[in-house]
């Protein structure tokens, strides 16, 4: 069996999917299981149980454990997990301490080698594609996607491709002991993105570039960490005008990443606007 940490997460939930299809038990852990949602047929379980009897191989992610991953690992290799696939972040390429993310990685790679189990680091690089949800109040209401660095480009990752990589990493060996490093198939500034939202949705939407103390605060009512938003801030600042690296995830997948296009397409209903 295979347990899913963030199993209802943006990368979790598809990534159940993919093991489900392949014929695979899978266990998912979700802080609110009543509320998961999760197909008939997936063991649901509470993330602060943490049951790993019968488990050979994890999905870990970090944002599961809040209060830190080096308890939860030591439980599952005390119990026999064989495997750990674990979702890190090409941030731990960069060695500057102020970078948090970077040092979070880091640590949660650190920690997952020393256990001797099998692992692979999976290390999207580029971003999320569902960073842009943070738009969708906005343009719900407004039509109007706020960002800083409107020139800022990136290779946003569609989530469904992470869980394609992870699905491989848990069902074979061929990534054992690998680092995938793969970004989305395209560099579009934040600008771009919002006009392909307009395009993929026909409601149009108005980019408005916000000022760093203004997207700050956005960020911080968005929930996103105060260590996160000030190594996002520091990281855009470097990517205004530079077209990002493409590194494409054909190599793990056997085809094309998935467009921010399509994207939007799976996820439209959260940025129609809203009607009286």
């Amino acid at each position: 069996m295979i347990l899913i940490t963030g199993a209802t997460g943006h990368v979790g939930r598809p990534l159940v999917d993919e093991l489900l299809a392949a014929g695979r038990k899978v266990r998912a852990l979700s802080r609110d299981p009543a509320r998961a949602d999760l197909p008939a047929e997936v063991e649901v379980a509470a993330t602060a149980d943490l049951p790993l009897d019968g488990i050979t191989s994890v999905f870990f992610v970090t944002a599961a454990f809040p209060e830190g991953s080096a308890e939860p690992i030591a439980r599952m290799k005390a119990a026999g997990v064989r495997r750990i696939v674990a979702l890190s972040s090409y941030s731990v390429l960069d060695d500057d301490p102020k970078n948090m993310i970077g040092v979070k990685h880091r640590d949660l790679e650190r920690q997952i080698e020393e256990t001797g189990v099998e692992w692979t680091f999976l290390r999207p690089a580029g971003g999320f594609a569902a960073t842009a949800l943070e738009w969708a109040e906005g343009i719900r209401t407004d039509g109007v996607a706020l960002s800083p660095f409107g020139d800022a480009r990136t290779a946003p990752v569609h989530e469904r491709d992470i869980a394609a990589v992870a699905a491989r990493a848990l069902l074979t060996d061929d990534l054992v002991g690998e680092t995938p490093l793969f970004s989305g198939p395209e560099s579009l500034s934040y600008a771009d993105r919002a006009r392909i939202i307009g395009e993929v949705t026909g409601e149009p939407v108005r980019f408005a570039e916000l000022t760093h103390d203004e997207a700050r605060q956005e960020w911080l009512r968005a929930g996103v960490p105060p260590h996160a938003v000030e190594s996002r801030l520091r990281m855009f600042a470097t990517l205004v005008g530079r077209p990002h690296e493409i590194s494409p995830v054909d190599s793990f997948l056997g085809r094309s990443g998935l467009t921010f296009a399509q994207w939007v397409a799976d996820h439209t209903n959260a940025f129609r606007k809203v009607t009286s």
